[in-house]
């Protein structure tokens, strides 16, 4: 009886499914669908050729909606087009232009708009996906002045997937021209936009309302990006900024820093007692003896004492932090320097001797404290997962008030900052990798872990022999990084050459 009826209720139930019919769109009867479709969807119908937007294209939707990001104000954007953006499909941001003529103009950034797009076609004008076709009358505007998230795009994102960010509102953050404009160049024209991670093409209409005005040297650019066709006949991202107010400055100096962090070995294989070592390149002539400078490590594993957060930053010491100081020695600009262990082996016991590198400071750490703070110890860097760091300084002095020149973090995992009161943490320099002041909302970080200040190296695994090679190009006229760095693992062996740490991936300089 029990198999009776268990068969009994899965026929009835195939019944009620099988008189149940999906209409035209796939849907089952009493569903209904929505009148709004995402953008994402709709850049999703096109794949060459032009697509009359139709109910039954658009699955049974007619409308789009959206924040307006286009202000054609400084007449810097492609005439007649209202762009539009959202986040309707997948909380993935898309935007998409709308051939409008003159009342595009109409609306602002801001702008909330309801937009009937049944009827209109979806094609590329003039290069840039569209949708065309339309009246004004098209247009709906549901409320203003609702606030647009800054969207940070670096741009290598936007030169690899163009598609994706076009008709989308960006911000550059950090972007300085490449090369650099000449003293009489002003904004007007084509130039190339970088933020150390790629040179994005950058356009000023010869008749915008700033197109006279002199570029920054360095700020953030708040820009729409659209497509045109390069000379491969693939579409190639162009990024345009709509008024004078999109773009921040952020710095008129130039601040070279002479030395910068290129590489370090944080566990060797085998023991670590002097074997560890850091790897640094000068960008200027220097004789340490004229201007010292010096290096300190932290070590934030749980064990590490003082414990708690770093009372007195970098210049904590005890079993924390361990400074050397550079005080005599020469390094040539644009080479390679070295400071660490006594040993000046490759990867601990029994390796390639690399003696015949500059070594500015090298002595015995396991039986000899740092330069003025830091216990002797057996491993300089953290190996249990947590945050080490490593940091360069003008001088030696250093406390909790001392700002390095550079500086580059492994891990997050410690006591590493508190805003307390009192604040305490390992202050940052800028650099590729960090900000003093948040690049966006203009408040002071100074800290590591503070604001923006989140990216780190990765750990990598113990008792390997990996050396992090940090690779990327420093101007030196400009004194910022073009091509910021990134974390190359380097699993040496015992008989590894200089030449593989010193090698190709290897940071290089540029003028």
């Amino acid at each position: 009886m029990k198999k009776l009826e268990t068969y009994f209720i899965i026929l009835l139930c195939l019944s009620f499914i099988a008189g149940c019919k999906k209409d035209k769109y796939g849907n089952y009867p009493g569903g209904r669908i929505g009148p709004f479709i995402a953008i994402y969807d709709v850049r999703d119908l096109y794949h060459g050729e032009d697509i009359a937007l139709t109910k039954e294209r658009l699955y049974g939707s007619s409308s789009i909606t959206g924040v307006v990001v286009s202000d054609h104000s400084g007449k810097n954007l492609p005439e007649g087009l209202l762009v539009i953006q959202d986040r309707r499909r997948l909380n993935e941001l898309r935007g998409i232009s709308i051939a409008l003529g003159a009342r595009a103009a109409d609306y602002v950034p801001g702008d909330s708009v309801i937009v009937n797009i049944e009827g209109g076609t979806l094609k590329r004008v003039n290069d840039i996906l569209q949708i065309t076709g339309l009246n004004a009358a098209a247009v709906n505007k549901v409320s203003s002045g609702n606030e647009i998230p800054v969207n940070r795009v670096p741009a290598h994102h936007i030169l690899a997937n163009p598609d994706k960010y076009e008709s989308v509102l960006s911000v550059i953050v950090k972007g300085g021209f490449n090369p650099v404009p000449g003293p009489n160049e002003v904004l007007a024209g084509n130039k190339l936009l970088n933020d150390g991670f790629g040179d994005l093409p950058f356009h000023t209409e010869a008749t915008a309302t700033f197109a006279n005005n002199k570029p920054f040297f360095l700020a953030n650019y708040y820009g729409i990006v659209f497509s045109v066709m390069g000379a491969d006949k693939q579409l190639k991202p162009q990024f345009r900024v709509r008024t004078a107010d999109d773009i921040v400055l952020l710095s008129s100096t130039v601040n070279v820093s002479p030395i910068i962090i290129t590489g370090f070995i944080s566990d060797v294989k085998g023991g670590d007692g002097n074997y560890e070592y850091a790897q640094f390149m000068a960008t200027r002539e220097i004789d340490f003896s004229a201007t010292p400078f010096s290096v300190v490590v932290t070590n934030n594993a749980n064990a590490s004492v003082p414990t708690g957060f770093p009372v007195n930053g970098w210049g904590t010491g005890g079993a924390r932090t361990f400074k050397f100081n550079l005080t005599s020695g020469t390094a040539a600009k644009g080479t390679f320097f070295y400071v660490g262990g006594a040993a000046k082996m490759i990867n601990g016991a029994n390796s390639t001797s690399i003696a015949n590198a500059n070594w500015i400071r090298s002595f015995n750490y396991v039986n000899t404290g740092g330069d003025g703070f830091g216990n002797a110890t057996s491993g300089l860097f953290a190996n249990s997962g947590n945050a080490s760091g490593l940091a360069v300084f003008e001088g030696t002095t250093v406390n909790a008030s001392t700002t390095p020149i550079d500086v580059l973090f492994v891990a997050t995992g410690g006591s590493l900052y508190t805003p307390g009161p009192p604040e305490r943490g390992y202050r940052i320099a800028n650099t590729d990798f960090y900000d003093i002041k948040n690049p966006i909302t203009l408040q002071d970080q100074p800290f590591y872990r503070q604001g923006s200040n989140t990216l780190n190296m990765v750990y990598t695994t113990a008792d390997m022999g990996y050396f992090y090679k940090m690779g990327g190009a420093y101007n030196v006229t400009l004194g910022r990084w073009m091509q910021a760095r990134t974390q190359t693992n380097v699993l040496l062996e015992k008989t590894s050459t200089l030449a593989e740490i010193e090698g190709e991936g290897s940071t290089v300089l540029l003028q």
